[in-house]
């Protein structure tokens, strides 16, 4: 499954979705969390639209019995989004606003502000991401963004993650892999077309 989710990113005119290659001109947007890069890339046909800095989870990565607080890896979906409207820095618990804002980097505070993306796992490696509330939120830790400081989320700085919440629809893909970005959006190599005989 892991190979079928680097090639359904691939930079090529190919790519493969729901295990069905479409044309990459018709392709939809899609997200890449890469854990090597602390980073989110917005992906459309091909080419990188926007990324952002970002931090997955201290405790590393997994979704097995005992990973609680771990990212999971593979293709997953946005199956809900959260906090239309709310101000930046507005607490969400429950995925509900509470009413309290929260400012970038306040002391003792480590709550889930501003928008909230939810993610359900499409492999067998990632599919407890729904249950465990595994999300794409803003986090008023700013200063911890761009290392691994979550606990099993991905974190983004609050006006970061109002703008990725504007580009994300239901059901867009999101890739969540080791992999640096640019490794994930290498041209596939000519040699796979060759001809074996």
């Amino acid at each position: 499954m892991l190979i079928a989710s680097r090639i359904a990113f691939a930079a090529t005119f190919q790519f493969l979705v729901w295990g069905h290659a479409v044309d990459g001109s018709d392709a939809g947007p899609e997200l890449i969390v890469s854990v090597a890069d602390q980073e989110l890339a917005f992906v459309q046909h091909g080419n990188v639209v926007a990324s952002y800095p970002v931090s997955t989870s201290k405790f590393g990565l997994g979704d097995s019995a005992g990973s609680y607080h771990r990212t999971p890896l593979g293709t997953l979906f946005v199956s809900g989004k959260f906090g239309d409207k709310v101000a930046a820095g507005a607490v969400i618990k429950s995925r509900n606003p509470t009413g309290e804002v929260v400012a970038p980097n306040a002391r003792g505070r480590d709550a889930i502000i501003s928008r909230v993306i939810w993610l359900r796992g499409l492999e067998e490696q990632n599919r407890g991401a729904h249950e465990r509330c595994i999300y794409i939120h803003g986090t008023p830790e700013e200063n911890r963004i761009g290392k691994p400081a979550s606990f099993g989320c991905i974190r983004m700085r609050s006006n970061d993650v109002i703008a990725l919440y504007e580009r994300v629809h239901i059901g867009m893909h999101v890739l969540i892999s080791r992999q640096k970005i640019s490794e994930l959006l290498q041209p596939e190599d000519e040699r796979l077309f060759a001809r074996s005989d």
